[in-house]
């Protein structure tokens, strides 16, 4: 996951206020509900820890008086962090906080009552004043607003190895401009002894492919109708994206070659792939191996959704039966201040949440990022969670998966029909 609160001082008279009028459940004030915060996270390692820990720093700027505590880190979570969170919520013992994707894919939580509603919190915060009006709606849920986003990243994005490109004579900073020029871009490439041009990660890489094909068929508007079924999977449009993505699998190498997005990025570092769809957290492996934006490699979005926004956030919480609510509340009002935000947000190469950070501390592709998302309609990733509930989402992934094998278009879209059928109730 991803504020009208000025300064330190600002925040903490805030956040009193906010303990006394929210109106949000808990136990009665006691000095134990603001000793400390648990808060549970899956940012163990790499640039997730370090923005972690300087979030932290923020928060004990903050509120000195309040421990953080590193419940995931406490407890073991080790390499499974979900399974770890939801043997937490099955024992009735919630952590005060924990990092969830955004909007829709909260869903299942909120079906379960697991979750406080913060919609007032989002009010007396200002933070329906500093966010974007289309990220707003995504963030709802049945008219309810469940989480509180530090960071967005944006995964309709196409990542690209400059040299490779060249070398084919195709300029890497003019993105094609549709996806028929792409693919014809990656016969290019084929053509000038690249075996495999485009890098996808197994499951999560190809849901995120197929998302980023749907955005770019259907469009901002009828892509987001998706979700909510006003537009079903039986029409012709998404016929259309399904024979675009069994054309673009074809420039692929076979599946699960690429295990995880990070093993996609280092084919392109290694000069072995000239493509790679996956979000804005890539420039994290790009500079660890030495590769400098814009001149080793480069980034659009993916051909045909200039112009939308695709965001994933990271996200905190606020769940029923926490033993610290108060500590809870303080706990995400750092969470949406621009202190907290920025720190966490420069180490992570993604943006903040809200539109009145400043942008020019940020690189070049943040500052890119910034603007867009400040300006463009902001639509759910499906693969990040931000679109469905988790339950849809699995179904979807297996039918990609098995499509990847079989490359049978018919029992794909048969598949996402039911998938969207279940996922809505119907």
């Amino acid at each position: 996951m991803r504020r009208a609160l000025a300064t330190i001082a600002g925040l903490a008279v805030a956040s009193l206020a906010l303990v006394g009028c929210t109106g949000l459940p808990g136990p009665a004030q006691t000095p134990d509900t603001t000793s400390q915060v648990d808060v549970f996270t899956s940012w163990s390692s790499g640039a997730g820890k370090l923005g972690l820990d300087s979030l932290v720093k923020v928060f004990a700027r903050q509120y000195p008086r309040v421990a953080f505590v590193d419940v995931a880190a406490s407890s073991g979570a080790g390499s499974n962090p979900a399974a770890a969170l939801a043997a937490l919520l099955q024992a009735d013992k919630p952590p005060d906080s924990f990092q969830a994707p955004a909007g829709a894919g909260l869903g299942d939580y909120v079906a379960a009552g697991r979750l406080q509603d913060l919609s007032t919190f989002y009010s007396d915060s200002g933070l329906d004043d500093v966010l974007p009006a289309s990220l707003l709606a995504r963030l709802t849920v049945g008219g309810s607003i469940y989480s509180v986003p530090v960071a967005i990243h944006r995964v309709n994005m196409v990542w690209a190895s400059a040299a490779l490109l060249h070398k084919a004579g195709i300029d890497p900073r003019a993105a094609p401009a549709d996806l028929n020029a792409w693919l014809a871009d990656l016969a290019r490439l084929k053509h000038s002894g690249v075996t495999a041009p485009l890098a996808v990660a197994a499951a999560g890489g190809q849901v995120q492919l197929f998302e980023n094909v749907l955005l770019a068929v259907l469009g901002p508007s009828d892509y987001q109708a998706l979700w909510n079924g006003s537009i079903g999977f039986d029409t012709p449009a998404v016929a259309r994206a399904i024979d675009y993505y069994g054309r673009l699998l074809a420039f692929t190498a076979p599946a699960g070659a690429e295990q995880d997005w990070r093993a996609a990025v280092d084919l392109l570092i290694a000069g072995d792939a000239a493509y790679t769809v996956t979000g804005d957290w890539a420039p994290i492996e790009f500079t660890a191996s030495g590769q400098t934006y814009d001149s080793d490699y480069t980034a659009w979005p993916t051909p045909g959704t200039a112009g939308a926004f695709d965001f994933s956030a990271d996200s905190f919480t606020l769940p029923v039966g926490a033993a610290h609510p108060d500590a809870a509340l303080q706990w995400l009002h750092t969470v949406s201040s621009d202190a907290g935000q920025k720190v966490l947000t420069l180490l992570t190469s993604s943006i903040p949440a809200r539109t009145d950070v400043a942008p020019d501390d940020y690189p070049l592709y943040q500052q890119g990022a910034i603007a867009a998302f400040a300006a463009d309609p902001i639509v759910s990733s499906l693969a990040y969670g931000a679109a469905v509930p988790t339950s849809w989402l699995t179904d979807i992934t297996t039918a990609l998966g098995q499509y990847v094998t079989t490359r049978d278009a018919e029992v794909l879209q048969a598949a996402l029909v039911q998938a969207q059928q279940s996922g809505l109730g119907r």
